[in-house]
Order: structure tokens, then sequence, then C-alpha cells
């Protein structure tokens, strides 16, 4: 179980490091006009500050608060290489010996990682965008 929730939240972050690599840095700046909604750029910066918060929360074994490394607004760069080392961070996790309060934080970490995704759906749709070929795959946008 622990080792299959450690592939979920890697395939999670390999599509959201996907999505990002696809995207133009322009589009990072699109929201939904008329609608209320943030920029791919504010969603991009709470999935960072999430992978931050809820990796330091899993290591110290309780929640210490929010905080993202990140700019506002971040440039796509920026985004790339943060999610880059937030992976790299959960890579060094040892799964196997996490206790329930840190599995808990870890399944959080996987719902707020796809609840983004559902947003960012709604974004690259909401302003006729394209998909890269993972998300086809895993969602059949």
């Amino acid at each position: 179980m622990h080792q299959k929730l450690k592939a979920r939240l890697d395939r999670a972050f390999r599509l959201t490091h996907d999505l990002v690599a696809h995207l133009e840095e322009a589009a990072l700046r699109l929201d939904l006009a008329a609608l209320p909604s943030n920029r791919i750029s504010g969603q991009l910066w709470c999935v960072v500050g999430a992978r931050e918060s809820y990796t330091r929360a899993i290591e110290a074994g309780g929640w210490s608060g929010f905080a993202c490394s990140l700019a506002t607004p971040p440039d796509r760069m920026s985004v790339l290489a943060a999610l880059e080392s937030t992976h790299a961070r959960l890579e060094s996790l040892d799964f196997a010996k996490l206790n329930d309060a840190q599995l808990d934080l870890a399944f959080d970490l996987l719902e707020h990682e796809l609840q983004h995704h559902g947003q960012l759906i709604r974004l690259v749709y909401g302003n006729k965008l394209t998909f890269p070929e993972s998300w086809n795959q895993r969602y059949t946008v």
C-alpha cells in the first residue's frame, strides 16, 4: 500500500511537470475571463507550495503550515525547477517507514495535486490550449 501511494504521487507529479513543460510561458498568465478563476501560474504556485508544505509535514510527522518558495507570479522555468526539486524530495522519502499520520499527509498531498489537475484541465480547455500526450493518455483530454 505504501509503495502504491508513492507510485501514484510519482505519476501525478510527472503529469504536472509534463503539462508545464508543454505550455508556453505566456500560457501561465491565462485565466478564465468573466469567471471566478485564478491564473494558471496561481494554480502552479499552489501546487508547488503544497508539495513543499506537505513534504515538510510528512518528514516532521505533522503539519507546520503552508509556504511556497516561488515568487508570485512565478515564471515557467522557476516552476519547472521547483516541480523537479519537490519531486526529488518526494523520491527521497522511505514510504515503508511512514506512520499513519504521515500516510494521511501523503494522501492529502495526492488529493491536492489531483484537484489541481482538474482545475488545470478547465483552464487549458477554456483557453483553447493543448495537452501533452501523457495527459491525453491519463485523462483522455
